[in-house]
């Protein structure tokens, strides 16, 4: 099922869930006494704020009885202000405690989904869009921290408060305290409603935030392309339908808020109406004390908002359960790449005792009949690669050419496990790589491929990219080599030029140049060069692979390269040529050998001569 499918089936779910809320324990109880302290300070608060309307009744009953002094009147007014001022400092320390906490909670989980994207292999990249992940990485994980923070706090107020307050309202006169209640059945009714229609809203709300972000971000991606082809108009009205989606998800959550506050807002005036009249009555009548019946109407004006506060819980418990799920889904993605148990390291004879690379009968499907397999034919589409074998000793060239598809970059990708082959198909230095440390076997590869990225900073930080403490001379040195050091000097800052995103302000040849460099400056002992000398001119090409050789050909210092290319000019160093056609090895040999025969390589020289001598006419 494609990503779109699966968005829209997500999309009709019922509502999430609250035990999403279980995978956040380990954090809550990291932050268990912050969260209590906090706690502790919003109950104290809710307390102190119930003390007020008793003063106020005792107030008012010493001014209606006309026989008081100025005194009480000021004593009563100066404990409501030391009330009022402990209530203010009980609101900075539970704010200050619980919003800290949560938003200490979101800071580490955001490292966390972070930490989890990194670790998981490209397969998992080629389902989901940059965008999505974008949205669930900022948009999810606020309404999260929302529902653990504010959520927290008024859902404490409403059991708090709303209970402290119906007890209060029926202890002082039960017959106004039952009649004035009425509505409130009403009120909880529709809180229950609220809730799961907020849950299937919000999720829609956010997947088609998930959408816009993916249509904005594959747009600004490829804006050279959009502009050469002038399709600015197409992604424009591809952003303009998913923003209208994201504006109709957004106005049905609207509507019911629009709804749901006015209406608990109606039901809550209207105790206080009934109050009016009820308590009114029994003022007149004196069943009551003119006291009680204002500190009767603060009670029920303060029982407004732990009403409210339902709503707010319910929508914020069911944002943060939708969210809290989209992050877990990612959360919850194992891996498609791990790591022996106990991984091994070859000793440090291996490399001269030893092949470099070995590949023995490696057979590769991107099929879920992952092989071996007894026959291409029971995969559907067959093996990617079928039955490679070759070996390199350590300072030993590889050449490999194919026709596009014939399983080149899969055949590498597998060398450094970005694809994970069969059991003992794939060696380096005589362990299967599945029993390397990813880590260790990675850094021993550095891999230049077909697609130059680049990220938006300095051309120096570029290169010096897979080092710790990049040394200039060693980076001088790499783009010695790759021939960029010449053009260096055309560019305004030198070093410190800061090209855009992707190498936006770079040309291709220039891009896959300080690709090359920082391949070069890591010193891994085995170079990859996946087709990454494809947009350099020959005169070019010819002085880095010169440089090459010179560099890692010699000497006890030798180092292992594969260079990858269709052309013959560029595999002439290569003590060994590997042609594969339709993912098997056609043929394999040296340079002179594959020329003087008839197979791909043969064609592929004399055409490429034959294309020489016509541009040299």
């Amino acid at each position: 099922m494609n990503g779109d499918a699966e968005k829209k089936k997500g999309g009709t779910k019922p509502g999430t869930p609250l035990r999403e809320y279980a995978s956040l324990l380990p954090f809550l109880s990291r932050y268990r006494w912050r969260y209590l302290f906090g706690l502790v300070c919003l109950v104290t608060v809710d307390g102190a704020q119930i003390i007020i309307p008793q003063l106020l009744r005792r107030a008012v009953d010493l001014i209606s009885s006309g026989n008081f002094g100025w005194r009480e009147v000021v004593f009563i007014a100066l404990r409501m202000v030391g009330v009022m001022t402990f209530i203010s400092a009980g609101r900075f320390l539970w704010r200050y405690f619980i919003h800290g906490s949560s938003r200490r909670i979101e800071t580490e989980l955001r490292e966390k989904l972070f930490g989890h994207l990194l670790a998981l292999n490209w397969d998992f990249y080629q389902k989901n869009k940059i965008g999505d992940l974008m949205a669930r990485s900022i948009n999810d994980l606020n309404a999260v921290r929302i529902a653990i923070g504010m959520g927290l706090v008024a859902l404490i107020d409403f059991v708090v408060m709303a209970t402290s307050i119906l007890v209060i309202i029926f202890i002082q006169d039960p017959r106004s305290a039952a009649l004035a209640v009425i509505p409130l059945p009403l009120v909880t009714a529709l809180i229950l409603f609220f809730g799961g229609a907020v849950g299937k809203t919000f999720r829609r709300v956010q997947e088609t935030y998930s959408r816009m972000s993916e249509s904005a971000q594959e747009t600004f991606a490829g804006i050279r392309v959009v502009k050469s082809f002038v399709k600015e108009w197409w992604f424009i009205r591809k952003f303009a339908d998913t923003n209208d989606d994201y504006r109709e998800a957004n106005m049905a959550l609207v509507r019911l808020f629009g709804f749901f506050f006015p209406f608990v807002t109606f039901l809550s005036e209207l105790t206080i109406l009934i109050m009016l009249l009820a308590g009114g009555i029994r003022v007149v009548k004196g069943y009551m004390s003119p006291g009680s019946l204002v500190a009767m109407f603060r009670y029920l004006q303060m029982l407004i908002w732990p009403l409210m506060g339902a709503g707010f819980v319910v929508n914020m418990i069911q944002r943060g359960a939708v969210s809290l799920s989209r992050v877990n889904e990612i959360l919850r993605t194992r891996p498609s790449i791990t790591e022996a148990e106990k991984p091994e390291l070859p000793g440090d004879d291996a490399a001269s005792r030893l092949p470099a690379i070995e590949v023995r009968n490696l057979s590769f499907s991107y099929a879920v009949c992952r092989p071996p397999a007894p026959d291409a034919a029971d995969c559907p589409g067959g093996n990617a690669l079928e039955g490679i074998s070759f070996s390199l000793r350590r300072g030993e060239w590889l050449g490999i050419m194919g026709p596009t598809g014939s399983g080149k970059t899969t055949l590498m990708k597998t060398l450094v496990r970005m694809l994970d082959p069969p059991a003992g198909t794939v060696y380096i230095y005589g362990v299967d790589v599945k029993d390397w440390p990813l880590g260790a076997l990675r850094r021993l590869f550095a891999v230049t491929p077909q697609d130059s990225y680049l990220f938006s900073d300095t051309i120096k930080n570029n290169i010096g990219y897979g080092l710790e403490e990049p040394e200039e001379e060693a980076l001088k040195r790499a783009s010695g080599i790759s021939s960029l050091k010449r053009d260096l000097e055309t560019f305004n800052e030198g070093w410190d030029t800061l090209i855009g995103e992707r190498g936006l302000t770079l040309s291709g040849g220039q891009k896959q140049r300080v690709a090359l460099s920082r391949s070069l400056a890591t010193g891994g002992e085995f170079l990859v060069l996946d087709d990454s000398l494809s947009a350099v001119d020959a005169e070019t090409e010819r002085r880095i692979l010169e440089a090459l050789a010179r560099e890692r050909k010699n000497g006890s210092g030798a180092k292992t390269t594969i260079i990858i290319s269709h052309r013959v000019s560029t595999l002439r160093y290569a003590d060994r040529v590997l042609v594969l056609d339709g993912g098997k090895a056609a043929e394999y040999g040296s340079v002179r050998e594959l020329a003087s025969g008839k197979g791909f390589y043969a064609r592929v020289a004399a055409l490429q001569q034959l294309d020489g001598e016509k541009r040299n006419v």
